[in-house]
């Protein structure tokens, strides 16, 4: 069961960059995850170590909201993505009838309760596959995992650019909203994208918390790999 996680820094346990001011999109405290934004939302990122209890986790990712947008435009948006590299997608067998599923898993933990929405993007298709995922309490940690199907259209370039992003909405004005959502479907309009999404940016006292990030091949999520 080893080298199963395609993700680089699950447990947020290295953190060169240091605490972030996030306030255009650029990578956040902790190596390899990045928060993407339009809009007037400010967020301060940095290592921590709050953290679900007994999971074998010293740290997790911090982000608090220091400036709010609580009236989102229409393009305005924001998400945590970690990139991964599509040389390292090839056992996926994306493009063919035999594409592979994947199982993303997490921890979480956020002062804004209600619908958020995980999502993989397929970088060279430019195709979205997105799913619903509720915090039900606020400032408890629950751990999600949502599986997704492979995409048999289109394969991933073998090359070091971006093959599949994970994408963790925190808001979503209606051009990323405004549709219907169909989950664990692959598709190409951006209003279907992040539909239902609360705005975790609409006020400085929200955080969002997350660690033990998994996606690894398959239909069941397995033991975070430590």
């Amino acid at each position: 069961l080893s080298n199963r996680n395609l993700i680089i820094n699950g447990a947020m346990q290295v953190a060169q960059r240091g605490t972030q001011t996030n306030q255009t999109t650029a990578y956040t405290a902790c190596d390899r995850f990045q928060f993407a934004v339009v809009g007037a939302a400010v967020i301060t990122s940095s290592q921590d170590t709050t953290v679900p209890s007994g999971q074998g986790f010293s740290n997790s990712l911090k982000l608090d909201v220091t400036t709010a947008d609580s009236s989102l435009a229409a393009s305005d948006f924001a998400f945590l993505r970690h990139k991964i590299e599509a040389q390292n997608l090839q056992h996926l067998n994306y493009g063919t009838s035999s594409a592979k599923s994947l199982t993303l898993s997490f921890w979480v933990r956020s002062s804004k309760t209600g619908t958020h929405i995980a999502e993989l993007r397929h970088d060279d298709a430019t195709y979205f596959n997105s799913q619903a995922y509720t915090i039900s309490s606020a400032d408890v940690w629950q751990k999600v995992t949502l599986t997704y199907d492979g995409y048999v259209t289109t394969a991933i370039n073998n090359d070091n650019g971006a093959g599949i992003n994970v994408n963790w909405w925190l808001a979503a004005g209606s051009d990323y909203s405004g549709g219907t959502l169909s989950s664990n479907t692959w598709q190409n309009t951006s209003a279907n994208r992040a539909v239902g999404q609360v705005n975790v940016m609409d006020s400085t006292s929200n955080t969002f918390y997350i660690t033990g990030v998994q996606l690894e091949v398959g239909e069941q999520a397995t033991p975070f790999e430590h």
